[in-house]
């Protein structure tokens, strides 16, 4: 990374990647099935991370917290899928998904391409909306900050 971009984000790339790691074991715990959804566990995991994320950039006064924590969610929506992927076989054991309706005559080659597209897809959306949403957060808690200074 540039110092032109790190200037710009605030932050190192290998930091950004470092919050996008703080993440990651939610994915794999829920993946083999070692914590459910509704549990404490599952709930610190799900927010822990992104409160840090809105932490550190406030305490580092990015320039501009919503672009650096959306490139965190980026970089988090990549590990994500990753994640989704490399479990894929432990997440589902013999019971893979398969496709409904007019799909379902097409081979379970061509389905589990599909589905996997699809889970790729929608794990890059979350973690872009998990950063966009603590980047929106960190940027009014930055501006009423600085008002109360």
């Amino acid at each position: 990374m540039t110092d032109q971009k790190r200037a710009a984000l605030g932050l190192s790339f290998p930091v950004l990647v470092l919050l996008a790691l703080l993440a990651v074991p939610r994915v794999v715990l829920h993946d083999l099935s070692v914590i459910e959804p509704g549990t404490l566990v599952n709930w610190l995991l799900v927010f822990v991370p992104p409160l840090v994320w809105i932490a550190v950039v406030l305490v580092r006064r990015v320039p501009n917290p919503f672009v650096t924590l959306l490139v965190v969610g980026i970089v988090y929506g990549v590990f994500l899928a990753l994640g989704h992927q490399l479990l894929w076989n432990q997440s589902f054991g013999d019971e893979q998904p398969t496709l409904g309706g007019n799909l379902s005559d097409l081979a379970p080659g061509v389905q589990a391409v599909i589905i996997r597209g699809f889970s790729v897809i929608s794990s890059l959306v979350t973690g872009t909306v998990v950063g966009a949403v603590s980047g929106l957060v960190a940027l009014v808690a930055q501006r009423l900050l600085r008002v109360r200074t």
